[in-house]
């Protein structure tokens, strides 16, 4: 019966370290386990971007961004066009980094065939693929008649 009672307190002391509660009923302030400096969370982020940027197809999109980048200055985008190319660098690079971690975490789960782990993989990767299709077409409505103007008036 006393082995029951202290498990029993035991319980409650745990109970009341997790929801910030004192032996004697009054809240007091206990520190989130995640949380960690704003600087720290930062520096994490850019670990994950250039963790991200040492995959091949995130070369094959920094790439494009500087073409995209490129071709805009020369051919002088308008601001809303240069929102869009923005955008939509930030959309596919984005969904790059997480097609990244879903492949690792997958990796880590597991490292044999699974069917499902082949789903979430292909599936990331079919979220990059789509946004990059996005991307390129609108990239092509945004440079193709700058680009054509421009050959009309050389030739």
């Amino acid at each position: 019966m006393a082995e029951q009672k202290r498990k029993s307190t035991k319980r409650q002391a745990e109970g009341r370290r997790r929801t910030g509660a004192s032996a004697r009923g009054k809240r007091r302030r206990v520190p989130s386990a995640g949380r960690q400096p704003l600087l720290e969370s930062f520096r994490h982020a850019f670990d994950g971007i250039l963790i991200g940027i040492t995959e091949r197809n995130m070369k094959i999109h920094c790439l494009a961004a500087l073409l995209v980048v490129f071709f805009g200055l020369f051919l002088h985008i308008s601001a809303m066009e240069w929102c869009v190319c923005l955008a939509l660098f930030g959309l596919v690079m984005g969904l790059e980094l997480v097609n990244t971690a879903v492949e690792a975490v997958v990796d880590l789960v597991t490292q044999e065939y699974q069917p499902l782990a082949k789903r979430a993989k292909d599936t990331a990767a079919g979220a990059v693929l789509i946004a990059a299709i996005m991307a390129a077409a609108a990239g092509l409505i945004i440079f193709i008649p700058r680009l054509l103007y421009l050959l009309r008036n050389l030739f």
